[in-house]
């Protein structure tokens, strides 16, 4: 079969699951023919999806999450506000996936969380079925469990979000830390986390230092400040910044790093702790590795991603970078046993959920 992928390109998570489901494809004899990108002006593509991904991939205009100020959530009404202007350019984005895919001549289209593909579907209804991949349609499950302190008006809108990626989608795979039942009313799957080969191709080890990755550049002040003052902290961060050397050496201790998933791997295998804003993904493979995690949300969809993986045992969560709480859990990380086993059956099941 032929599979066309649209991914929304905000943060490294829908990436990285787009390349580990197109190898799982592939592998099974199938073929995607073409990756479509949603854009934005914070975010450049990392090189590793150009290495990986094997299709041709086209860009196109994208709705996204404002950045957020240093030490701040990103506001979801100001992003709202933000994107206002941009409506004629994502009107040209919804003609350009309904040519695209209608051209393409898919048996499949698999939407990675982008909007414009559930908008593009409700205008321009076409007969190339299509369903959504993300671990946000967890949100829609009825035992999931959001953050008691978070804003309900803003919840509202983060789940009419998620509803809205998936207008008229024939199904809707929800990666998930653990397993729950499907939801057969709402179109639901349970899948297990799309991990790359290479996680699985990594022992764990037990490093000397710190690993994170910053997905706001901003933070980066604040890991430099505590490493002068903790000197002897050894740390690897990696970041989404532009126009900066692969490698960035504050000192001996401290090197800063463009995202490479080969070296992010090797460098989450052996660390002792991980500290990042939170991306469903890579607390996923941190939690493969047994690695605990220190959680810094800046948005409300990481904030569930938060609650949910710190009540799953991958760590704890804070409002800035309190390296601190990070060293002091290591000791009393216990970690998910189940979990490894979960993400192991992951090809298997969604072959067979795909029916392929």
């Amino acid at each position: 079969m032929k599979f066309l992928f649209v991914v929304q390109g905000e943060g490294r998570g829908h990436l990285t699951q787009a390349i580990t489901l197109q190898n799982m494809l592939t592998k099974n004899g199938h073929e995607v023919v073409s990756v479509l990108v949603g854009k934005s002006n914070h975010r450049e593509l990392p090189a590793f999806f150009f290495e990986n991904i094997q299709a041709p991939v086209y860009r196109f205009d994208s709705p996204n999450f404002l950045p957020a100020a240093k030490n701040k959530k990103a506001n979801i009404w100001k992003s709202f506000v933000y994107n206002i202007p941009k409506f004629p350019n994502y009107i040209r984005s919804i003609r350009f996936l309904h040519n695209h895919i209608r051209q393409s001549k898919a048996d499949v289209a698999v939407n990675f969380y982008e909007i414009m593909m559930g908008l593009m579907y409700a205008v321009y209804p076409t007969r190339t079925p299509y369903i959504s991949v993300a671990h946000q349609y967890l949100f829609l499950h009825p035992e999931y469990r959001f953050p008691p302190d978070e804003s309900k008006p803003e919840l509202f809108l983060l789940k009419l979000f998620t509803r809205m990626t998936t207008l008229r989608a024939s199904r809707i795979f929800a990666l998930a830390i653990e397993k729950k039942e499907p939801v057969p009313g709402k179109r639901l799957v349970i899948v297990p986390p799309l991990l790359r080969k290479e996680v699985m191709q990594y022992l764990p080890e037990k490093g000397d230092y710190l690993h994170g990755y910053l997905l706001n550049a901003t933070y980066a002040e604040d890991i430099i400040a505590y490493q002068q003052a903790h000197p002897e902290v050894k740390m690897h961060f990696f970041w989404d910044k532009k126009n900066v050397p692969e490698e960035t050496v504050v000192n001996e201790h401290l090197s800063f790093h463009t995202l490479n998933d080969t070296l992010f791997i090797r460098y989450m295998a052996g660390c002792k702790g991980y500290a990042t804003t939170a991306g469903f993904e890579s607390v996923c493979e941190a939690l493969y590795f047994g690695k605990p995690v220190l959680m810094v949300p800046t948005h409300i969809e990481q904030s569930c991603n938060a609650y949910e993986a710190a009540s799953a045992g991958a760590g704890v969560a804070s409002g800035h970078f309190d390296l601190d709480a990070l060293l002091d859990y290591i000791p009393r990380y216990k970690g998910n046993d189940t979990f490894r086993s979960w993400v192991q059956q992951s090809e298997n099941l969604w072959m067979r959920e795909l029916d392929l």
